[in-house]
């Protein structure tokens, strides 16, 4: 997994330098200063080739921010098929069926996903999690399902040294440190980091976040 340097100029956007909007000025202003011998060239000729100039910039961010994303695998199993073959997921797995979330989790994503144990879940107060699997309660599941997963593959060498407030599915924003050798997610630590799916990643977290 490769490290990046990664800042973030907006809640929830990752940035990866160099910034392009830099480079854009400045390919802006070198074609203002531009001096055509030709006396013949069209001011028309000029903006077309200023504007190739500035899609052609903003095309290579994309396939930066592409690239700083982690490698997806090949072959293996996505988010969901990891999560269903481990005992310790099965409450996240109840929950996630019962959201209507199934599809979503195993289409292309990539997705981070803080997965909390089926510990994190006992932790909650008494008749939390039945309550919340209840049909009449799952705009509030998803809510808090969706709460714990953030758009893009981000592994835990990719977040360390940082703290960081990140833009997640569910449309709020999860504070991330990890500052002081760990990872935490709010109140959340991560207890296993770095589980690769073939869309996506999933760190483990001892307690369920909520929005």
């Amino acid at each position: 997994m490769t490290s990046i340097a990664a800042r973030q100029n907006q809640v929830g956007q990752f940035v990866i330098q160099p910034k392009p909007a830099i480079v854009i000025v400045r390919i802006t202003r070198a074609l203002n200063s531009l001096v055509f011998e030709n006396e013949n060239v069209k001011r028309e000729d000029i903006i077309m080739n200023r504007r190739f100039a500035i899609k052609s910039i903003a095309a290579l961010s994309v396939a930066a921010f592409a690239a700083a994303c982690a490698p997806m695998i090949d072959d293996g199993d996505d988010i969901v098929d990891i999560a269903a073959s481990n005992d310790d997921f099965s409450t996240l797995v109840a929950a996630v069926q019962a959201a209507g979330l199934v599809d979503t989790l195993k289409s292309d994503g990539p997705f981070t996903v803080f997965a909390p144990t089926n510990d994190a879940f006992a932790a909650l107060p008494e008749g939390t999690v039945d309550s919340l699997l209840l049909p009449e309660n799952k705009d509030q599941l998803v809510s808090i399902l969706t709460y714990h997963v953030v758009p893009g593959a981000v592994t835990s060498d990719q977040l360390a040294g940082q703290r960081l407030n990140v833009a997640t599915v569910q449309g709020s924003t999860v504070h991330i440190d990890a500052k002081g050798g760990g990872v935490k997610v709010d109140e959340a630590n991560v207890v296993s980091a770095d589980i690769m799916a073939t869309n996506g990643v999933i760190h483990v977290i001892d307690a369920v976040i909520l929005p």
